[in-house]
């Protein structure tokens, strides 16, 4: 089992290194934020693909069906439980991730590794992203919300982070070769 794993990583690597630059650079970047390292980040790439397709962060929210479904008529508006109508696949990457922000912020030692790579807006939007999706997580279990809901909701802001962290990086990315010619 351990030499399966060891392969599939190898072919992992092996599938980034051929990417093209600009996804490679999402992928580095998105292994900057707190629960997301090389498997998720490729897997939310290749689920997504490009980030910045989406005008704004709740767009991808809807496209993981992440978000709250709705039934209105007239006056009355009734929202309950998430859509589910999106991308399954990503939206279980995501609330995996999200479930590292039930701990306080912090750097450990692999995510310290992760973020040296990428650029200091990059570690600022992930730090922001520990503070206020811990924030939202303490905020919404002290109201006696389910664990559960609360790392869905969590995971639908950790979205809106990632939006914000690829769409930033994509931009860079396209300027570079431009700068250099």
């Amino acid at each position: 089992m351990a030499d399966r794993l060891e392969r599939l990583e190898s072919a992992i690597d092996d599938a980034v290194n051929a990417a093209p630059e600009q996804l490679r650079a999402v992928i580095e970047a998105l292994q900057a934020l707190r629960g997301i390292a090389q498997v998720s980040a490729v897997t939310i790439v290749a689920e997504v693909g490009t980030l910045s397709r989406f005008a704004r962060p709740r767009q991808l929210m809807g496209y993981s069906g992440a978000v709250a479904s709705e039934d209105t008529s007239g006056e009355r508006t009734r929202r309950g439980g998430i859509t589910k109508t999106g991308n399954a696949h990503l939206r279980r990457i995501v609330i995996e991730a999200a479930w590292a922000y039930q701990h306080r912020p912090s750097i450990g030692r692999a995510l310290r590794q992760r973020q040296t790579i990428v650029t200091p807006e990059v570690k600022e939007l992930a730090w922001k992203a520990q503070h206020r999706l811990h924030a939202r997580y303490r905020h919404l279990t002290a109201k006696g919300k389910c664990r559960l809901e609360v790392v869905t909701a969590v995971s639908r802001e950790l979205l809106g982070f990632i939006w914000a962290i690829g769409v930033q990086v994509e931009t860079q990315t396209r300027r570079q070769p431009s700068a250099a010619a």
